[in-house]
């Protein structure tokens, strides 16, 4: 595969670790990007909502608690503050994110990756 590929990982979702998993069976040679540790910018953070083709409140793990704590309260449509609500709350974002050069999944589930594999 010559396009470069990424995942924005966190290593204690299962579904995270089985999209690496898959990736490895594949022979698909990955970044992996711990976005707990080193969360995206808010300019990386739209430009993977564009390439997922969705709104960036969706997302959003509304499982979470900081989400019920901070942001239950948000409007759907409010794009820059659930941006700034992800930058701020890193573990708001979805996962896992799986990135292949210009084409985005998120590999929830890990099936997911499947067709993005295949498409690529």
């Amino acid at each position: 595969m010559s396009a470069p590929v990424r995942i924005y990982h966190n290593p204690r979702c299962s579904k995270s670790r089985a999209a690496c998993a898959l990736l490895a069976e594949a022979g698909v040679e990955h970044e992996i990007i711990e976005y707990l540790k080193h969360p995206p910018s808010r300019d990386e953070l739209a430009r993977l909502v564009t390439m997922l083709g969705i709104r960036p409140g969706e997302l959003v793990r509304r499982g979470e608690a900081v989400f019920k704590e901070k942001y239950a309260q948000l409007a759907d449509d409010d794009d820059a503050r659930w941006l700034d609500a992800m930058i701020a709350d890193p573990i708001l974002i979805e996962r896992p994110i799986v990135v292949i050069g210009e084409h985005a999944v998120v590999a929830r589930p890990p099936e997911r990756l499947s067709a993005l594999l295949h498409d690529a």
